[in-house]
Formats: C-alpha cells, sequence, structure tokens
C-alpha cells in the first residue's frame, strides 16, 4: 500500500502517477475528506483496465497502518519569499502528522516532501521511534534535475548529453550544486565555464522556484515524479541511486543534520549514504549548508 499525506497538487500528482501504472493499493489522506474523496475518484479512472489495485481518498490514519510507504507532501500554505517562510506553522503539522502515524508498521518507509524538506525531516525524525534510515526527504533529486536542464540550456545540448549531475545540501538558498564533477560527453563542463558563469548558473539553480513561479502558483510534476522513482524502487525492492535528505551521523563531516546527499536506497529505505570526491570550494559550501539547516532547527526546537 502507498499512502500519500497530502491530496494538493503534488500529492494528487504523485497519485495519479502511481495509479497510472497500476503500482499498488493507494490511499490518499487529507484532513478535508472531502477533498481526498474527490481527487481519489478522479484518479481511479486512471488505473489501468486489468489492474486491481484500489485507491481511497480519506482523513483516518487508521487506514494506512499497513503502508510500506508513506508519503508527506501536506502544507499550511504557499510560500512567497523563501521555503522557509512557513516554518513554524510547517513544523507543527509535521509533529502532529508524526503523532498520528505511530501506529503505522515498522517496515514502513517514510518520504518527506512537504517543505522546508530538510528542517521537517529532521523534526519528524525526532517525533518518531521510527529508524532514520527509514525516513528520507525528496528535493535533491529535483534540484539536480534543475541543474542538469539549466546546463542543457546553457550549452544548447540536450539534457541526455550530462551526466554526473548532483546538486547536494540544503533545498534552499545555500543548496550546492557539484560542477566539479559534471561531464559533458566525457569532458568536465568546469573547464568550459568562467567563474561569473558558475556563479549564474548557481543562483539560477537554487531560484528556479521564482522563475517558475512567474508562470504558475507553485510546481509539481517535477518534484511528483521524482518521488514516484523513489516509491517505485521501494514497491519492485530494487536498488535506486539519488540525492536525498537523511540524518547523518558523520558523512561528509556532518551529524546531527538532515541534508541532500548521495544515497542508494533499496525496499527497506536507505541501504548506504555514498561518498563522492569533492573540490575544496564545495566541501566548504556543503558545510556552509549544513550550518544554515542546524541554524534553523536551533531557532525552532522547542517549538
Amino acid at each position: 500500500m502507498i499512502s500519500i499525506i497530502g491530496a494538493g497538487k503534488v500529492g494528487s500528482a504523485i497519485a495519479l502517477l502511481a495509479a497510472s501504472q497500476g503500482l499498488d493499493d493507494i490511499v490518499l489522506l487529507n484532513r478535508t475528506k472531502s477533498k481526498a474523496v474527490g481527487e481519489s475518484l478522479d484518479i481511479s479512472n486512471a488505473i489501468p483496465t486489468r489492474s486491481k489495485i484500489s485507491i481511497l481518498g480519506t482523513n483516518d490514519y487508521s487506514k494506512i497502518v499497513d503502508s510500506k510507504v508513506v508519503v508527506i507532501t501536506a502544507s499550511t500554505g504557499i510560500y512567497k519569499t523563501s521555503r522557509t517562510e512557513l516554518l513554524k506553522g510547517q513544523i507543527s503539522m509535521i509533529k502532529k502528522i508524526a503523532r498520528n502515524i505511530q501506529s503505522i508498521n515498522s517496515r514502513c518507509v517514510f518520504l518527506v516532501i512537504s517543505n522546508p524538506v530538510d528542517i521537517l525531516t529532521y523534526f519528524f525524525q525526532k517525533e518518531t521511534s521510527f529508524s532514520s534510515k527509514k525516513i528520507i526527504g525528496i528535493a535533491s533529486s529535483l534540484d539536480s534535475a534543475r541543474f542538469r536542464y539549466i546546463l542543457s540550456k546553457h550549452f544548447d545540448v540536450n539534457q541526455s548529453n550530462f551526466c554526473d549531475v548532483w546538486v547536494l545540501g540544503e533545498h534552499g538558498n545555500s543548496m550546492v550544486p557539484i560542477f566539479s564533477r559534471v561531464k559533458l560527453k566525457h569532458e568536465r563542463v568546469i573547464t568550459k565555464l568562467t567563474r561569473n558563469q558558475v556563479l549564474e548558473i548557481t543562483n539560477q539553480v537554487r531560484y528556479y522556484w521564482k522563475t517558475l513561479r512567474k508562470y504558475k502558483n507553485r510546481s509539481a510534476y517535477g518534484i511528483a515524479k521524482h518521488t514516484y522513482n523513489v516509491i517505485e524502487s521501494i514497491i519492485k525492492k530494487d536498488e535506486y541511486l539519488l540525492p536525498a535528505s537523511i540524518m547523518l551521523n558523520g558523512e561528509y563531516g556532518e551529524s546531527n543534520v538532515c541534508m541532500g546527499v548521495p544515497l542508494i536506497m533499496d525496499k527497506n529505505g536507505l541501504k548506504s549514504v555514498k561518498q563522492i570526491d569533492l573540490n575544496n570550494s564545495e566541501k566548504l559550501a556543503l558545510h556552509t549548508s549544513a550550518q544554515t539547516i542546524k541554524n534553523l532547527i536551533q531557532k525552532n526546537d522547542g517549538f
């Protein structure tokens, strides 16, 4: 069973992807039951004809106790200037959700999508008794896809020509695009960029959401697809490599903080953190990003 908490644009898009592939039974849970029911009624018509899966809309947490995967997409509102502007309300929300899911089976994997994702992943971890390997924040894979897209526009080539494209750290203004590793047709792109171009592309990646907001209220499809990819790997028991937010315990020189790093996931959640080589400036930027997250956690701890 795949359970999705939050029947807004992102939650519904994830449910649609899972339903259209007949991946597994789906529960769409929302504070307002009618919203969840309405979305589930609509999405049910996208289930393949020969599929035996079902989709249920509800506001009852008892319906998700047998979940294999729980995806948290709920939000208290739409941020306008920063992913952290709704932080206090979002922390209260994630703590309430954490209290409501304590009876879920211990094999379940939790995917946190709600923003600010690194901080909410941290507080969700602290509020529950589940292993940190079962709690993953999904966002850095989206940032990495945006990095790839921006590079493709800069070099006027197809996105498929790039490999080893990573964005690590905070899903926010301190995220770190890892230029030193990116290759374009086997050549390192860092050798083709000036310092000013690196800074310009970095800012385009960090503030991609603001560019998108000029045309629509919020993003949904990109993060939905990246989340679906993780869900699919868990349900099908495949290993999956991606950058995502996890509670660190010395990896990349950081501890007691959740931020985006390369992970290998399997059906049980985190299998291992993948260590990749970074240059000195990237190491420093990643440490700064970790400190940014820690400062926000400390400022709001006990709230």
